[in-house]
């Protein structure tokens, strides 16, 4: 299938030029029962998490959504067609509730589906939407979760369809309601992603945030947390191009009181979801949290990052067996550096200025920047002649999050660059460079040829080889130094990296050869990740065709 490409463009994953909804500027924080209780759902988990969170500084922290997941009704719905909560599990009743929680100073949100049956057999919303989403704000509540389960029809369109009646009708309701989109994690994980990433597309256009793949892993599921808290990561890492504000990639909640994270594996979780702006919603037993478990939650320096304003999604910088590194950019110029160990030791790990997207040219070695441990909260000054940050002794599954700031060359802040890995979001190879100009997809290593510069006037050189950039030589894909005059490329949201000259895409053929040919309709093996800060254009998907 076509499309029709190019509406407008912005700087810095930010989203297109054209109007943007911005109704919820920063990723939502708070509780969902889910993860934690399943179906096991009642007034008590709400009042007792209300009353905890008021008391142990979530609240004051910033978590202030409190949002019933399903089975929170009966199984029959009311002679007038609404919806009917279950006295048994609610006794004071929703309406009751959602007082309660607003009395309290959190915000109420409420779970339905949009098919026929929700995903634990109760009633949903499919023939029902107008009359369910004015009893929803009739009750109080101001957030929906609008599940998958059980649409008629299992593919794209026929979810379009029904996602795009909510979004019509949430358009011209009188009061706003935050729309959280479930309907990509039903395409993610296929043989062919091009479903995945055409829900991915629209649901951005929707709503305020996609939940984009699996459900994390369940309290009372005693299998591999850190497995299914890493797949999710691995699927979120495919989708920065999409977030913007006003639109996050939800991978899920925060599911701390895990019986089988380790200590280290809590806090990674909470430094990886807080290094992508990601929702922040706990779904633990919060009365009952662990000290250490609470501290995790509590870190004001990871809140302010996951907070900023700018909401830019971490991006990969490199990549390999062992170790994975992240950055992005925050609102005031600051830097920050992700480091991730997936080893089963620990270990220590040197991220050059270069490759943390840092730019040193011209400015002095004598320079100091402030580093800035997110966990210990201490900071130093490093030099740059002393070549960058040296994350040390970092844990097994363990993440180090550092800040970077401070004046270099004349500027208030570190001189940034977009840099970091151009990867196969199917097939998740890195686009290589080597000595001899020779650009291939290959298994990622973390070398320097995978690395790559994104320049604003869209050349793109790796750290290996900075004074020659990618070209598109009848069809072949060579790094040279005529390239950086010669050949552009532009980014699409849909991810296809373009060549401005040939307007062919950046392609990943069978063998690891890197070609560029004719554009198809995001592809397996032409849907590409870059480094956050690249300029995105934005596919207008409601001319796909």
């Amino acid at each position: 299938m076509k499309s029709q490409l190019v509406l407008a463009s912005a700087a810095g994953f930010v989203g297109p030029a054209t109007s943007v909804d911005v109704s919820l500027p920063l990723p939502p924080m708070g509780f969902n029962n889910w993860a934690r209780f399943t179906t096991n759902i009642n007034q008590d988990i709400f009042v007792n998490a209300a009353n905890a969170m008021a008391r142990n500084g979530m609240l004051k922290a910033g978590y202030n959504r409190l949002n019933l997941d399903d089975a929170w009704s009966t199984h029959q719905r009311a002679p007038n067609g609404s919806m009917v909560w279950d006295e048994q599990k609610f006794p004071k009743g929703l309406v009751w509730l959602a007082d309660f929680m607003k009395e309290r100073g959190f915000i109420p949100g409420i779970y339905s589906d949009s098919g026929t049956l929700s995903c634990g057999q109760y009633p949903a919303t499919f023939g029902y939407e107008s009359i369910d989403l004015q009893t929803f704000s009739d009750w109080g509540y101001e957030y929906l979760k609008l599940d998958g389960c059980n649409v008629p029809g299992d593919d794209e369109a026929s979810y379009h369809k029904v996602y795009e009646l909510w979004h019509q009708l949430l358009e011209k309701f009188p009061k706003p309601v935050v729309f959280s989109d479930s309907a990509p994690a039903y395409f993610s994980g296929a043989d062919n992603l091009t479903d995945w990433y055409t829900v991915m597309g629209w649901a951005q256009q929707i709503g305020q945030l996609a939940r984009h793949s699996a459900d994390i892993i369940n309290y009372d599921t005693n299998g591999n947390a850190w497995g299914s808290l890493m797949y999710n990561y691995h699927q979120h890492v495919r989708l920065a191009r999409y977030q913007r504000p006003g639109f996050f990639n939800d991978p899920d909640f925060l599911n701390i009181d895990h019986p089988n994270y380790t200590y280290e594996e809590k806090k990674s979780h909470m430094a990886l979801w807080s290094s992508f702006s990601a929702p922040l919603i706990v779904s633990a037993d919060i009365p009952n949290l662990k000290k250490e478990e609470l501290e995790i939650l509590l870190n004001k320096d990871l809140i302010e990052i996951n907070q900023d304003p700018l909401i830019q999604q971490a991006t990969l910088v490199s990549s390999s067996t062992d170790w994975e590194v992240l950055t992005k950019n925050l609102h005031n110029g600051d830097r920050v550096v992700t480091i991730l160990n997936k080893a089963k030791q620990p270990g220590d790990l040197s991220v050059s200025w270069a490759r943390a997207g840092i730019q040193t040219d011209r400015v002095s070695p004598n320079t100091e920047l402030n580093v800035k441990d997110l966990w210990t909260g201490k900071s130093e000054k490093v030099k740059l002649s002393a070549g960058g940050i040296t994350a040390k002794n970092v844990p097994s599954h363990g993440t180090f999050v550092y800040r970077v700031s401070g004046a270099m060359g004349g500027s208030a802040r570190p001189i940034v660059l977009p840099t970091g890995l151009i990867f196969n979001t199917f097939s998740m190879k890195c686009l290589t460079d080597d000595k001899s100009g020779k650009v291939t997809w290959k298994t990622c290593d973390s070398s320097d040829g995978q690395t790559w510069n994104v320049r604003a006037d869209g050349h793109i050189n790796s750290l290996l080889r900075p004074d020659e950039c990618l070209v598109d030589a009848q069809g072949k894909i060579l790094s040279r130094h005529s390239g950086c005059h010669s050949d552009a490329w532009k980014y699409y949201n849909g991810g296809n990296l373009v060549n401005a000259n040939s307007n062919h895409c950046l392609t990943e053929e069978i063998d690891g050869t890197a070609t560029a040919v004719d554009c198809g309709y995001e592809t397996n093996e032409q849907v590409v990740g870059l480094p956050v800060g690249a300029e995105v254009i934005e596919i207008n998907y409601a001319t796909r065709n």
